[in-house]
């Protein structure tokens, strides 16, 4: 079933989308027809150069750049973009094209405070305020703006402050744990932190008073904390953000190098200290600009909305979107399954981004969002955090819309964009991830390192891309960043994932390439197997380890239930069947138990490895740092 069809590109996609029209304007420019999709991607990975060189250009991030002078190396991780050109990425969110002063281009949604709503002109007082505050007390290119906030306005203006200057900006989200926090930002010792003291998750409130001040006495060489009462406390630690905010200094914009630091995201730290990942300012700029015009079709007078906190790198993704003129809208609070479908009616919301855990947890709730919500105007749904399973697909187009575009998108913090998703001018095929994204040199790799169609590989890119992180913080000789990410495959960015690219150009992820099963010396990925058990009736979420060792053989599959569903005996024949008759009989699990919750991180992503260790007797602490878990309570009966 995974070749059926469940959208289509309009007749008219290549004169009525952003792709369409690039697409033209290319092909005028380089006398050959790129409007066809296979015709586009193959261009810009053949020919990075002036593929890159033209969004630049396009979108107006700078002037018409010499092609040799767009990518002056492109040896991984030495690569060099752009090295004349100086440029701003709060410049480029600022002076969004065609947003007049008066146009809201922020709309905000919070459980612990009533909507608000900034114009253009809002965004860039507010901006001017907070690097006002920055400059006084000594802020300077560099130096490290740590923000332990919400999905707020005051946050993305506090981002675009820092990089207006060029201090370097990293945010964690109020939801992680002091120990969580002090792990990242100890790192960057950061020279002014800004937090909240507190916040409200649906009906729950949550005092962070204390825990600001235990975060703040960990940072070696933090000279202010500054506390936006967002709750309202009566004594919040060091200076408030009113008074930071106090003076308005005007804006101008620091000239920096096109890989000058922007912010510094992290990644899931489920063992070990998080990596602290590098990136910049011209590649997020001009990464975003391309997914966000040309892959989700927003322009002025969209509305672009992904559910996501402050410590996840979708956050970045969602407020680089004024860069193509399109407002965004937040929301801070708990993932109501049917709030999220009215938020995106109230606000007008014409791409809503969710993650593929969101959608399923909606299914099994039975959920119908079309009858819930007014949805016509939304033309893009987005999924990713995970592999979205046949059945989520199915469910998005026979209950929340039978005309948006599903993007199903895989990519990373480590790259901070999707280099899967999918294009106005490409079908939605069933179960499939539609295209490789432009610029995004994606292949699957058999273990020789030859690249394979129509069947699994390790997920390798094989050229650079600009949004590929500038440095690892505190790995100034690139050691580290090397074997991270290129050491499999000498040269060419190894990303974790097993995928299969078909004939057509679509994808499809079977898991992480270190959570792979091996059984009976058959490779099997772990998606495969949730897709599966998740769309059997009364199975909420799964998860599936493997022991493997000279002790023991063993699958075990581990499934929460629906509300009120008990686990049986008839349940687990029904789950074994499926797998043995949808997957192979090697997939059938030995043993097949429930579980209150299956174990997520922070941003909502199944951890195999750490719960395997725990089987395998190591201790819950060593197996994984609790603070990276949104539900560390889940890991007891793992114990």
């Amino acid at each position: 079933m995974r070749n059926e069809v469940l959208w289509l590109p309009r007749p008219d996609a290549v004169e009525a989308t952003n792709i369409g029209r690039f697409g033209q304007w290319l092909s005028r420019r380089e006398e050959r027809d790129l409007t066809s999709y296979p015709a586009l991607w193959q261009y810009s990975v053949d020919h990075l150069r002036p593929f890159w060189g033209s969004v630049w250009e396009y979108f107006g991030l700078g002037k018409t750049v010499p092609e040799h002078r767009v990518l002056a190396d492109e040896t991984m991780p030495e690569t060099v973009w752009f090295p004349d050109e100086s440029f701003n990425y709060a410049r480029a969110v600022l002076t969004a094209p065609g947003v007049g002063d008066d146009d809201v281009i922020v709309r905000a949604y919070s459980d612990t405070r009533a909507p608000v709503e900034w114009t253009l002109t809002d965004l860039r007082e507010a901006v001017s305020r907070a690097r006002a505050g920055l400059l006084g007390h000594g802020v300077r290119p560099g130096d490290r703006v740590a923000a332990w906030m919400p999905n707020i306005p005051e946050t993305f203006a506090l981002l675009l402050a820092a990089a207006s200057i060029g201090a370097v900006f990293s945010s964690c989200a109020p939801e992680f744990g002091a120990r969580a926090v002090i792990d990242r930002f100890s790192q960057i010792e950061p020279k002014i932190l800004v937090a909240v003291d507190g916040y409200r998750y649906g009906a729950k409130e949550i005092d962070r008073t204390a825990e600001v001040r235990e975060v703040a006495a960990a940072l070696p060489g933090l000279g202010r904390v500054v506390t936006l009462q967002y709750l309202g406390r009566s004594d919040p630690e060091g200076e408030t953000w009113d008074r930071f905010c106090a003076y308005d200094g005007g804006i101008e914009f620091e000239p920096l190098t096109f890989d000058h630091p922007l912010y510094i995201l992290y990644s899931s730290g489920t063992t070990g200290l998080p990596k602290a990942i590098v990136h910049s300012h011209g590649g997020m700029a001009l990464e975003h600009a391309k997914m966000h015009a040309l892959h989700h079709d927003l322009g002025v007078g969209d509305r672009f909305f992904w559910y996501s906190t402050t410590g996840w790198m979708m956050w970045n993704y969602l407020v680089s979107a004024p860069i193509v003129g399109a407002g965004i809208v937040l929301f801070d609070g708990a993932p109501d399954p049917v709030g999220m479908w009215r938020l995106a009616e109230e606000s007008g919301t014409t791409f809503f981004g969710t993650s593929a855990p969101f959608l399923m947890a909606c299914r099994a709730r039975g959920v119908k969002p079309a009858r819930e919500a007014d949805l016509s105007r939304v033309r893009g749904i987005g999924s990713t955090g995970a592999p979205l399973p046949a059945a989520g697909f199915d469910y998005v187009y026979n209950e929340v819309s039978a005309t948006a575009q599903l993007q199903s998108l895989s990519g990373g913090t480590d790259v901070c964009t999707g280099f899967l998703g999918g294009a106005p001018t490409v079908p939605v095929w069933r179960g499939e991830i539609s295209c490789r994204c432009l610029g995004a040199n994606v292949r699957a790799f058999d273990p020789d390192g030859r690249a394979v169609t129509g069947r699994e590989g390790e997920l390798v890119i094989v050229s650079p891309m600009p949004s590929m992180p500038v440095g690892l913080w505190g790995d100034p000789l690139r050691q580290r960043y090397r074997d991270t990410y290129l050491m499999d495959f000498p040269g060419i960015w190894r990303h974790g994932d097993w995928i299969t690219i078909t004939e057509r150009g679509s994808a499809v992820i079977s898991g992480r390439s270190d959570a792979t099963l091996n059984r009976g010396g058959v490779r099997m990925g772990t998606a495969e197997f949730y897709s599966v058990v998740e769309s059997i009736d009364g199975i909420a979420d799964s998860l599936v380890v493997h022991l493997d060792d000279e002790q023991e053989d063993q699958l075990l599959l581990f499934v929460a239930c629906k509300e009120g569903i008990e686990l049986d005996d008839a349940l687990r024949q029904r789950i074994k069947r499926a797998l043995r008759e949808q997957l192979s009989p090697r997939h059938v699990p030995d043993a097949v138990r429930q579980v209150p919750a299956v174990p997520r991180t922070l941003s909502g992503k199944k951890v195999e490895i750490p719960v395997k260790k725990i089987l395998k007797g190591v201790g819950p602490d060593e197996a994984i740092s609790t603070d990276a878990l949104a539900n560390p309570e889940s890991l007891r009966a793992f114990m």
